[in-house]
């Protein structure tokens, strides 16, 4: 039954950290909601800048967005002008100040979300749905993965009655609770109705205690665009061994 359980929220906690970081109080309904609407403006407005996540830390005035992405070029813009563009733009979804901050994420074949959504757009352009998927599995396992899983569900090929069908590589392990599993589930809009992807990607086990902060929010000042401008450097998730 370990398929039945997002194998993110499975592991908050243990081994991953959350995407939103505050205490909410009385208001907690309202920030989560005002969360909720940013995360889905995000969406839609960066659709082709290839987001993997999107990570929201509030204090009393102030609200820190991360953006996970493998294009940082296409947020950041020509001198950090689409930053600050789109900085103003969530000032009014919010009503308070609004900091943003940019992360590439360097191998974006052992992220699910961009892989997903890679196999969505192919299908969308009309590529046959096994060569995308099977593209897919094979970058993913040539840069590292342990393994992967993915599930296309829907009318394939057009076909009158949906179905689904189920492609693997190497070993996903869902109910190990120490294997770093990467889940993402992305519809793709085609002609013919919906047809979703689902796609698991296991990058190794976790030994130790793992600092559930995401690395990449520990220190603003080394992640690209925010307050600053451009930075050059990256922090580098903490490995334990």
């Amino acid at each position: 039954m370990g398929q039945k359980v997002n194998p993110i929220s499975n592991r908050l906690g243990i081994i991953r950290g959350w995407d939103s970081n505050w205490y909410g109080g009385k208001n907690y309904g309202d920030r989560l909601l005002e969360d909720s609407k940013i995360r889905k403006y995000l969406n839609a407005r960066l659709a082709k800048a290839s987001v993997s996540r999107i990570v929201i830390e509030r204090t009393l005035k102030l609200i820190t967005i991360t953006v996970c992405t493998a294009r940082p070029g296409l947020i950041i813009g020509k001198g950090g002008q689409e930053v600050d563009k789109l900085k103003e733009e969530l000032k009014k979804i919010t009503d308070k100040d609004v900091q943003i901050n940019i992360y590439e994420v360097k191998r974006p074949e052992l992220d699910a979300e961009i892989v997903a959504s890679n196999i969505a757009r192919q299908i969308e352009g009309k590529i046959a749905y096994r060569r995308a998927v099977k593209t897919a599995i094979a970058s993913t396992m040539r840069m590292g993965a342990e393994g992967i899983k993915v599930q296309v569900s829907g009318r394939l090929n057009g076909a009158e009655m949906a179905r689904s069908e189920m492609y693997k590589e190497g070993r996903t392990p869902l109910h190990t609770l120490r294997a770093d599993i990467d889940y993402a589930l992305v519809e793709a809009l085609t002609k013919v109705g919906i047809i979703g992807i689902k796609v698991w990607i296991c990058r190794g086990e976790i030994y130790g205690k793992k600092d559930l902060a995401p690395a990449f929010t520990n220190n603003a000042k080394e992640a690209r665009g925010g307050n600053g401008g451009p930075k050059k450097g990256f922090r580098k998730p903490k490995t334990n061994r």
